[in-house]
C-alpha cells in the first residue's frame, strides 16, 4: 500500500533513499544529545516542505520528488535543538520554494535549497540561531529521557567555534569526535558524519572528488594561516571537527543538482568552497562560513563546468592538430 502511494505520488529516486538511509544514525544521536525535540522539529519541517512542493508541482501537473524528504531533514539538522518552530517551518516554505521550485523543481535549481532556508533564517531570525543553544546530554539514556535538553545562556558553554571566537580555547578533540558538545541538531559528532560519508561515497552516491577538494582547499588555507600564527584561525583538525564543516561537506556540497557535473569541476568546486569557509570563518562576523561558502560555490559551478568543458574542447583540437 505504501509502495504504490509513493510510486503514486512520488517521482521514485533510488539515490536520495540512501542519502536518507545514511542520515538515520545522525538523526538518533541528535534525540540521544539533545531530547526528543528534535524529532518534533524534524516532524514538522518535513510536513511543511513536504506541503510546499506538493502544492507547486500539483499546480504543474508534476510529482513530488523523494528529494524534497532530503532537503527537509538536511535543514532540520543544521538547527539549534531550541529553535522555535515556526521559525523552522517558515524556514523549510521559503527554501523550498525560492531556492527550489522557482527554478523550476528538482534538478533545476542554482542552490542548495536546504541552505536557502538555513541561510533565510540565519540572516532574518539571528537571535534565536546563535545567541540560544543546549547542552549535549552524556551517559544513558541520554536525551532519549527528556523533551529538549538544558539551555545553555553563556559563551564558555556555547559551541565550539563560538567559544573559540570569543576566548581562544578550543574544545577537545575527542568530544569533537564524539559528539557531546553544544551545536546543531546533526552537526558535532563526527564520527557519525565521517561514517555517513564513507556509506555514501560506497554507494557512489557522493563525488568524492567534491569532498576531496573541500578537505585540500579548507586544510591548505587554514593550515598556511594558522602556522603564520594567525590568532583568528585554529588548528586545520579543530576547524574540521567543529562549525558543521564536516556535515557540509558530506551532505550539502555533494549535491548532485547545485554542484559541477565535471569530475574535474568537482574538485575546483569543493577546493574553493574550504577556501571560502577559512575565510569566512576567520575574517567576517560568522562563526561557522560553511554554510555561506556553499552557497557561494553554487553560484560558480555552472561557470566551473564551463571552463572544464571549454579546457577539454582547446585540448581535444590541439590533439586533432598534432596528429594531423
Amino acid at each position: 500500500m505504501i509502495s504504490s502511494f509513493m510510486k503514486k505520488y512520488f517521482i521514485k529516486q533510488k539515490m536520495m533513499r540512501i542519502v536518507i538511509l545514511s542520515l538515520i544514525p545522525v538523526i538518533l544521536s541528535s534525540i540521544y544529545f539533545f531530547g526528543w525535540r528534535s524529532l518534533v522539529l524534524l516532524f514538522w519541517v518535513t510536513l511543511f516542505g513536504l506541503g510546499t512542493e506538493w502544492i507547486y508541482e500539483k499546480i504543474q501537473g508534476k510529482k513530488v520528488s523523494e528529494a524534497v524528504f532530503v532537503t527537509c531533514i538536511l535543514y532540520a539538522l543544521t538547527l539549534p535543538p531550541s529553535t522555535p518552530i515556526w521559525i523552522a517551518v517558515v524556514g523549510i516554505i521559503f527554501g523550498v520554494f525560492f531556492g527550489k521550485e522557482v527554478f523550476g523543481g528538482f534538478g533545476k535549481n542554482l542552490f542548495n535549497p536546504a541552505l536557502v532556508a538555513r541561510a533565510f533564517v540565519y540572516v532574518t531570525f539571528p537571535e534565536p540561531l546563535t545567541i540560544h543553544w543546549s547542552k549535549a546530554a552524556t551517559g544513558f539514556p541520554g536525551g532519549f529521557a527528556t523533551y529538549i535538553t538544558e539551555t545553555i545562556d553563556v559563551v564558555s558553554q556555547a559551541t565550539p567555534m563560538l567559544i573559540f571566537r570569543e576566548t581562544g580555547q578550543m574544545i577537545s578533540l575527542s568530544k569533537l569526535f564524539i559528539g557531546n558538545v553544544s551545536g546543531s541538531l546533526g552537526e558535532t559528532s563526527a564520527i557519525l558524519i565521517i561514517l555517513a560519508g564513507i556509506y555514501l561515497l560506497l554507494k557512489k552516491v557522493a563525488a568524492w572528488q567534491t569532498m576531496a577538494g573541500v578537505l585540500i582547499g579548507f586544510t591548505s588555507l587554514s593550515g598556511m594561516l594558522y602556522l603564520l600564527g594567525n590568532p583568528q584561525i585554529p588548528n586545520p583538525i579543530f576547524g574540521i571537527l567543529s562549525g558543521g564543516f564536516l556535515f557540509g561537506t558530506v551532505f550539502m556540497a555533494t549535491d548532485p543538482v547545485s554542484s559541477p557535473r565535471t569530475k574535474e569541476g568537482k574538485f575546483i568546486y569543493g577546493f574553493l568552497v574550504g577556501i571560502v569557509t577559512v575565510i569566512i570563518r576567520g575574517y567576517a562576523l560568522f562563526a561557522g562560513g560553511m554554510m555561506f561558502a556553499i552557497l557561494i560555490g553554487n553560484i560558480f559551478a555552472p561557470i566551473i563546468d564551463e571552463g572544464v568543458n571549454y579546457i577539454k574542447k582547446i585540448r581535444k583540437e590541439g590533439e586533432k592538430e598534432v596528429t594531423a
